[in-house]
């Protein structure tokens, strides 16, 4: 694994966008960008699969996350900046990609794909689509902005295990590799790894349902929609309208809500076989 960064503009100024690396770099490359409070590091078991076929596997941490710079203005928190960083990135990248977005990267993946002159040649969705029900998004809400200081790791990883048991069974080290890669120093102890303004152009309107089906209009490359079996941000009828395209091709994970973790082998499997073609 190695380490890389690109600097890009916001409205605020420059900032630097940090990203986790592996494969060959003349690989074909794979961006892998992670859900709302999350890091590049969830889809550490799928890009070493990835690069072990040859793939350049990119998995950036969004501004706010991970390694990448906090923003100075909360409002800045929403995907149209994101997807700004993104494209910093991509332009660094100058060709072809495939993209693989979990929730929020999803967003930021069909936003770009449904621009005029886009790199992504195939997108993998996981559990989000062209509709947001308002039950879902009023759930994000009331859990942002209320990130505890954890004495240890442990303590972090409970933690994520109740609150992110929908991402399905996984083992005890993978729960441990989400833990371990979910920290950063706190006063007293360690915080999860985002700053806690994202939470704010979120809380701070009402919630309502998220209608991205003009967007998704749009989008015409392959499509792998991944649905958890018992998501309730990607409901069994937006997946199977959206899936009525011919260039989607829908999977359902059971035993996993929003989202699937991509860490086991059959997930693994599926995006792998998916973008091989």
């Amino acid at each position: 694994m190695r380490e890389g960064a690109v600097r890009w503009l916001s409205p605020a100024g420059f900032f630097t966008m940090r990203w986790w690396e592996w494969g060959p770099e003349d690989g074909a490359p794979v961006v892998c960008v992670h859900g709302l409070t999350r890091s590049g590091r969830d889809f550490d078991a799928l890009a070493r699969h990835l690069a072990g076929a040859g793939r350049r596997v990119i998995c950036p941490d969004l501004p706010g996350r991970g390694a990448s710079d906090w923003l100075p203005d909360p409002m800045l928190y929403q995907p149209a900046v994101y997807i700004a960083a993104l494209s910093h990135l991509l332009a660094r990248l100058d060709g072809p990609v495939d993209w693989v977005g979990t929730s929020l990267g999803g967003i930021c993946g069909m936003g770009i794909a449904a621009m005029a002159g886009h790199p992504i040649r195939r997108m993998v969705l996981n559990d989000v689509g062209a509709f947001v029900p308002k039950k879902a998004m009023a759930r994000i809400r009331d859990y942002l902005g209320t990130e505890p200081v954890f004495r240890d790791i442990p303590a972090l990883e409970a933690h994520l295990r109740a609150v992110h048991a929908p991402f399905g069974a996984l083992s005890d080290a993978e729960w441990r590799h989400l833990a371990e890669t979910s920290a950063r120093p706190a006063e007293g102890g360690i915080a999860l790894h985002y700053d806690p303004a994202i939470a704010a152009p979120i809380r701070a309107a009402e919630a309502q349902a998220l209608d991205m089906q003009g967007l998704w209009e749009k989008v015409r490359i392959p499509v792998l929609l991944i649905r958890g079996a018992e998501s309730d941000l990607l409901l069994p009828e937006t997946a199977a309208a959206m899936a009525a395209e011919p260039h989607v091709t829908l999977a359902e994970v059971a035993g996993a809500g929003h989202a699937p973790a991509l860490m086991d082998a059959a997930q693994i499997a599926l995006v792998a076989e998916f973008l091989a073609q």
